[in-house]
């Protein structure tokens, strides 16, 4: 089967940077793409004006792309943010501020799928009192992201690059993943699976796949060494995906890797055009 059965959307805010937000759509489309996620586009506001999500909103639609995934507020990022949902204080209020907004911007474009980034560890602050915040704020995501039809994703990210983020394993996120389902009893959380940041972790990816893929509401890659596009380092990742097509996964697999040096148009020359379509 290889990538040709996978079904595959661009992280524009990770590809297409060299354009403007408003442009990043149409680009991707132009590269062959139908269907495009992204990070929360507004570092510095989780409650940005309307017009501002009305011109998002029209350059998706001009496009003729859909967005299939979209995070919630994750303070700066990129940057040195990993999440706000368990930083006590300001960081917080904002996550939950932006929970009706991201959750109504997803709903108008028919996006099923929010995102919400777990916050780093903060000095001074025991651990539990922020794994507690955190399951509060997930509980109010969850629910949001239901009342729209979506689910929730808890995503595992890398220690290396992400020392300070306390969900750096597959385990780590699902057990998350199972405490907000527990809390909410509705069942909509569900974890990211990033094949990029858990081979970086030294994680058996067969392993995790095989344990956690009926868990799975969205999957991420990149190459790695080097976080590149699929054949610039040494990740199997056909292999891999073909592993969660078997093990039952069917979902979009986000494209969230980065171009070097080149045009992120240029980036995709590993995937025939007819491969890239929505389907």
């Amino acid at each position: 089967m290889g990538f040709a059965a996978q079904r595959f959307n661009v992280n524009l805010s990770i590809l297409f940077t060299e354009l403007p937000l408003l442009e990043r759509p149409a680009a991707a489309a132009a590269a062959g793409f139908g269907a495009v996620e992204l990070w929360w586009p507004w570092v510095d506001s989780p409650t940005p004006e309307r017009s501002e999500l009305d011109a998002l909103k029209k350059a998706i639609e001009t496009a003729g792309v859909r967005l299939t995934g979209l995070n919630f507020y994750a303070g700066q990022l990129p940057g040195p943010d990993r999440g706000a949902l368990s930083i006590p204080g300001a960081e917080s209020e904002r996550f939950r501020a932006n929970i009706d907004v991201a959750a109504g911007f997803a709903r108008s474009l028919g996006c099923t799928a929010l995102n919400a980034l777990y916050g780093n560890r903060v000095d001074g602050v025991d651990p539990a009192e922020q794994d507690a915040l955190a399951l509060e704020n997930l509980t109010l995501a969850a629910r949001a992201a239901a009342e729209i039809g979506a689910v929730l994703l808890i995503e595992a990210l890398n220690k290396p690059e992400s020392p300070r983020y306390p969900l750096v394993s597959a385990p780590a996120a699902v057990e998350v993943v199972d405490r907000v389902n527990e809390a909410t009893g509705l069942g909509n959380a569900r974890f990211l699976m990033d094949l990029y940041h858990l081979s970086m972790n030294g994680e058996d990816l067969p392993s995790v796949i095989e344990r956690y893929a009926s868990r799975t509401g969205h999957v991420q890659i990149a190459d790695n060494p080097g976080r590149g596009a699929p054949g610039t380092g040494s990740l199997p990742l056909a292999d891999l995906l073909d592993g969660l097509r078997k093990a039952g996964y069917d979902g979009w697999v986000g494209l969230e890797y980065k171009a070097g040096d080149r045009p992120s148009g240029s980036a995709f020359d590993w995937l025939p055009m007819d491969q890239r379509a929505a389907r």
